[in-house]
């Protein structure tokens, strides 16, 4: 019954071979014959290490990562070698190898900037040959952190230092030579105000930086883009081009002391003006309108043609409203302009000419109104009120630029001013004469021939514009002595009584009774 696979001489060999370390691979799988590259070693059974072998040679170091990784740096060496690791279980015995190869140590030609503040944190290009593969950047004896941007360039951040150190860089080949980096002890810029604090997207904006110690400036970046151009004015002052960007960045400037606080810089999307309302109004202005949009927030101008809005108010990112200024009669453009560029809007507001009566026809009229007059004039095409004092006509009619026909109002008795009124303005003021209805209260004498050929007097008031008066419905000649008097030419017809009336623009009187009386018999 016993079997060998559950002896205890079986089982040890099976624990034993269970823990024996095992290579599953090597990264990277080759390295420079100076050796001091570091190496990843992937298996298991890696716990309790005691060994990494590159051939022959043991690692100068290694650390045990986890039961499956353990990270070397490679020994010196040459040829193509298996990589081993041993354990307290044993070694294992994987081909798993490790190439060595021969690379040229770097080459370092220049760094930029070759000086920075003693505190560090100053960015550095490093150029020159050899770089990839780099696994150390030193400023003296002091490792950096850096970025291996390709073959020939590597980014890094100066660490703290003192005095001129060299530069280096470690690779696979080896160490390259040392370029000179001074610390120097000037202070680190400040910077208090950026002005103006934003503008378009498209950039070209010139902005100016205030601070201190800025003369040394070396940088001047907006976010991490750098200005298209700048100009040290001095220790307190540069002027800088805002390059092209969006939202709102820091802007910094960088001199051998370090670069400066961030203050912010907003770029803003240009104005978008797509209405004006009301679109008309009167050549003194004055009136208010709308302007509505898009990015219309801190607006700084709004011009009608090449003239300044009297005043405005940036409502919403939609709207403006402003006082419009006086103008020349015809069409106009209005202009927004914002820290992000200007909107122009062509033909987009009309000044209209104050409307101009020269006539009312008749010029008067009854009290009880409903007649119909004729105003001329000129700029009378954009009528929206016709008014007699300050009442409304009945109704009106715009029949050209220079003429309306309005319905009379009712009105008190006297003289009264018609205006037009327009967009433009309202007009001056033409008279009409509102006329209280003749009155006559006796006629002398009231008989006569009836073959005619006298006159007989009429007394009354409101007789001045008398029209017409009519003898029997038949018109006759007539003579206004005054408002209170006319005479009258009576004439002939059959003997009887007939009707008198005195018509004027303000009606026509009550009857009054003529008698013709016939010739005597024979």
């Amino acid at each position: 019954m016993n079997s060998s696979a559950h002896s205890p001489t079986a089982s040890a060999a099976q624990a034993l071979a269970a823990a024996t370390p095992a290579v599953i691979s090597v990264s990277p799988t080759s390295g420079s014959t100076a050796g001091g590259t570091t190496v990843t070693v992937t298996g298991t059974g890696f716990t309790g290490a005691t060994a990494v072998r590159f051939g022959a040679a043991q690692a100068p170091s290694f650390t045990v990562v986890s039961d499956t990784q353990i990270t070397a740096t490679t020994p010196l060496g040459t040829g193509t070698v298996q990589v081993t690791v041993t354990t307290p279980i044993g070694t294992s015995n994987q081909f798993v190898t490790y190439t060595y190869v021969t690379t040229p140590a770097p080459v370092l030609s220049s760094v930029s900037p070759v000086s920075g503040p003693s505190a560090g944190g100053t960015t550095v290009t490093l150029t020159g040959t050899g770089f990839t593969g780099a696994t150390a950047v030193r400023f003296g004896a002091t490792p950096a952190s850096f970025v291996v941007n390709s073959a020939t360039q590597i980014t890094a951040t100066a660490p703290a230092g003192s005095g001129t150190v060299q530069v280096t860089v470690t690779g696979p080949g080896g160490t390259s030579n040392g370029v000179p980096f001074t610390y120097t002890t000037a202070p680190v810029p400040t910077l208090t105000s950026v002005t103006p604090t934003s503008g378009p997207t498209a950039g070209g904006t010139t902005v100016t930086l205030t601070g201190t110690g800025l003369a040394t400036a070396s940088a001047v970046r907006f976010g991490a883009t750098p200005a298209a151009s700048f100009t040290v004015v001095s220790d307190t002052h540069i002027t800088a081009v805002a390059p092209a960007g969006t939202g709102t960045v820091p802007v910094t400037v960088t001199t051998s002391g370090g670069t400066s606080n961030g203050i912010s810089y907003t770029y803003s999307a240009g104005p978008i003006l797509s209405g004006v309302s009301p679109n008309q109004g009167p050549t003194s202005g004055g009136n208010t309108v709308t302007l509505t949009g898009a990015n219309l927030t801190g607006a700084t101008a709004v011009t009608f043609g090449a003239t300044p809005a009297t005043s405005f108010t940036v409502v919403s990112p939609t709207q403006i409203t402003a006082v419009v200024p006086a103008a020349t009669a015809g069409p106009i453009g209005v202009t927004v302009t914002t820290p992000g560029g200007t909107s122009t809007l062509p033909s987009a507001y009309f000044y209209v000419s104050t409307p101009v009566l020269t006539g009312v026809a008749p010029p008067s009229g009854p009290l009880s109104g409903g007649n119909t007059v004729t105003l001329t004039g000129v700029h009378l095409i954009e009528a929206t009120a016709v008014r007699f004092g300050t009442t409304a006509a009945s109704a009106f009619t715009v029949v050209s630029d220079t003429q309306i026909t309005a319905v009379v109002p009712a009105g008190a008795a006297g003289l009264t001013d018609v205006t037009v009124s327009t967009v433009g303005g309202t007009s001056n003021a033409a008279s009409y004469t509102y006329l209280p209805a003749p009155v006559v209260t006796t006629l002398i004498p009231s008989q006569g021939p009836a073959s005619g050929g006298i006159t007989f007097t009429l007394t009354g008031t409101n007789l001045a514009q008398a029209t017409t008066v009519l003898v029997g419905g038949a018109p006759a000649g007539f003579t206004v002595v005054s408002d209170s008097h006319i005479v009258v030419d009576a004439l002939p017809g059959a003997a009887g009584p007939v009707t008198v009336t005195v018509t004027t623009p303000g009606g026509t009187s009550a009857p009054k009774t003529y008698t013709r009386v016939g010739s005597p018999g024979i």
